[in-house]
């Protein structure tokens, strides 16, 4: 990520770098990447997460499905106030697609080649959004093999697109099909490869309350991790109380600023450590920032503590 610089500030003695926290604020300030098991709801392993590590609060950022497994960022206590950062990010998908008869290959890629781009759905019954057409994009969907009327296959799409749906729309175009399996495979910049399953955890968790093992460490980011997808403004620890308390940014608090910025985005405030100071609304494109006095940020949500930097 590209930033202006605005001015030249060294971090001082106050707050820690994200890296460095101990395991009781990253458990209040953390998220973990947790591959769903098939069976419960999103919500039903949300309150298991609550319930395994003894919080007060948890959040889940994108639903899936009970029958569908996979990445799902869990955000711990104070770090469920970015979960309108996560919810937005794209998805993939792997999973298996029932056709209802016997099709060829060259239908079936041409039915789903209707399915690629900017596409309309409406929700499922069992869904919890309102049932209204909704246009919504996918990227690619790969078949990666066909067994009978099996089909593996891939999809990359936005957030709030029905997987289930578009099966049953590509069945509508040659005789019937239904989703038989799914997985989710990433989230925003969440991958299989960031997923820890549910036992490791509870067995780490115990490990740290009996032993004093920090191996959970492991299976908890810190709460910027959440945003890493944001566009960000670095700003001077003087700059930092009046953020936590609120306030507005105003441009001369700004030490850097991501030079893609433009009005209204939703932004990551930063501490020069790299802490995250708080979710605001652009008021002025990365340029005006640099050169322009006035505000430069909305503070939407304030997420560092206000008492860990002082008051200038």
């Amino acid at each position: 990520m590209d930033f202006l610089v605005r001015s030249e500030d060294l971090p001082g003695g106050y707050g820690q770098y994200p890296g460095s926290r101990s395991v009781e604020d990253l458990l209040k300030n953390g998220v973990i990447i947790l591959d769903k098991w098939p069976g419960p709801t999103s919500r039903d392993v949300t309150a298991t997460v609550k319930k395994i590590l003894n919080l007060n609060k948890t959040g889940h950022a994108g639903t899936l499905d009970p029958a569908v497994s996979g990445v799902l960022p869990i955000c711990l206590e104070n770090a469920c106030k970015v979960m309108p950062a996560l919810q937005k990010q794209d998805k993939e998908y792997v999973g298996v697609m029932r056709l209802h008869k016997d099709v060829g290959e060259a239908d079936l890629r041409k039915a789903v080649d209707k399915f690629v781009g900017k596409i309309r759905q409406r929700p499922p019954v069992r869904s919890a959004v309102a049932r209204r057409m909704r246009e919504r994009n996918v990227y690619s969907f790969q078949i990666l093999d066909k067994i009978g009327r099996d089909v593996l296959f891939r999809i990359a799409c936005e957030a709030g697109t029905y997987v289930r749906v578009i099966c049953h729309q590509i069945g509508q175009q040659i005789g019937g099909a239904n989703m038989a399996e799914l997985r989710r495979t990433k989230a925003g910049a969440f991958g299989e490869d960031k997923c820890t399953r549910i036992q490791d955890v509870v067995d780490a968790y115990h490990e740290w309350k009996e032993n004093g093992d920090k191996k959970i460490r492991d299976y908890i980011l810190p709460v910027e991790a959440g945003v890493e997808h944001l566009l960000k403004i670095i700003i001077k620890d003087s700059a930092v109380y009046s953020i936590a308390a609120g306030s507005p940014l105003y441009s001369n608090g700004i030490s850097k600023i991501s030079k893609e910025i433009i009005t209204n985005d939703m932004i990551a405030i930063l501490t020069l450590k790299g802490e995250l100071v708080a979710l605001a609304k652009a008021n002025m494109d990365a340029e005006d920032m640099l050169r322009k006095k006035g505000i430069a940020a909305k503070t939407d949500r304030v997420i560092i503590d206000r008492m860990i930097y002082p008051k200038t």
